[in-house]
């Protein structure tokens, strides 16, 4: 008796075992931010896209491929030309993701490593279709205006594989070796050449304050000449007294200066 309940038990648990696995089978999970697309063996890639959650499917017959539909970043490195024949090496940040409702169009004709297989063709053509409208000094002084004619171009061309395009920035964007040397080249020039103007500058307005000195002291002596041939020489007279004067006041207070009036001397006593 005891046997066969036993047995029972172990068939309704290898029952339930089967079950389990077939219910298990049959459940999917959709993670959040993510989409389903269902390939059915018989009837191909199905139109719906399956949200988050969890999900029933046909075991064996059905099977779900999980796509990631936040935005992600990639890096795409491109060397080109500029509209002057210079080698650019730009780099170029990009934020995208697929548009769900298109996910099965994009499985069915990219397949589901379409960022490999899109990003990086047409990042690489649109690039080169921009920077070859601009020379190279003026991707640096336009670089913002090159920047939004590369994201609108480039979000234009994404749209038609069912990509949409967060953001797109220029991170990176250098020369040739040439061309930057040619550059400082350039700026070494215009900086002497800005310190050879300033000392033209200089000199030239120490030449005009010399002249306007010179033309000063030259009115100055024809004003003291007309003063004199006027008044005579009585002015020149007074000055030297006053100088005389002046001199004397200060000798006076020197210690070191004796003052001997005429016929008379004074005797010194020196140390034997």
């Amino acid at each position: 008796m005891a046997a066969k309940v036993f047995e029972s038990i172990g068939k309704f648990g290898l029952a339930l075992a089967v079950a389990g696995g077939v219910v298990n089978s049959a459940l999917y999970n959709v993670d959040a931010g993510h989409r389903a697309v269902i390939f059915d063996r018989f009837r191909g890639v199905q139109d719906i896209v399956v949200g988050e959650g969890t999900h029933f499917l046909i075991p064996w017959v059905q099977k779900p491929i999980i796509f990631d539909c936040r935005s992600r970043p990639r890096n795409v490195p491109v060397i080109t030309g500029s509209k002057d024949l210079q080698n650019v090496n730009i780099t170029l940040r990009i934020l995208f993701r697929p548009v769900a409702s298109q996910l099965p169009r994009i499985f069915t004709s990219i397949g589901e490593d379409y960022d490999e297989r899109v990003l990086p063709s047409i990042t690489t053509e649109i690039l080169k279709s921009v920077v070859a409208r601009f020379d190279a000094g003026e991707l640096i002084t336009q670089r913002e205006l090159v920047s939004r004619q590369v994201s609108d171009d480039l979000t234009e061309r994404a749209a038609t594989f069912g990509l949409i395009l967060d953001d797109v920035s220029l991170t990176h964007l250098t020369f040739g070796k040439e061309f930057t040397e040619a550059v400082e080249a350039k700026q070494v020039a215009q900086q002497e050449a800005e310190r050879a103007r300033f000392v033209v500058e200089k000199a030239e307005q120490q030449k005009k304050a010399a002249i306007i000195s010179a033309e000063g002291d030259s009115k100055a002596a024809e004003l003291i000449a007309n003063s004199l041939a006027t008044a005579g020489d009585g002015l020149i007279k007074l000055r030297k007294l006053e100088a005389a004067e002046d001199i004397a006041y200060q000798l006076s207070r020197s210690r070191n200066i004796t003052y001997l009036p005429a016929g008379q001397s004074v005797l010194l006593q020196l140390p034997q």
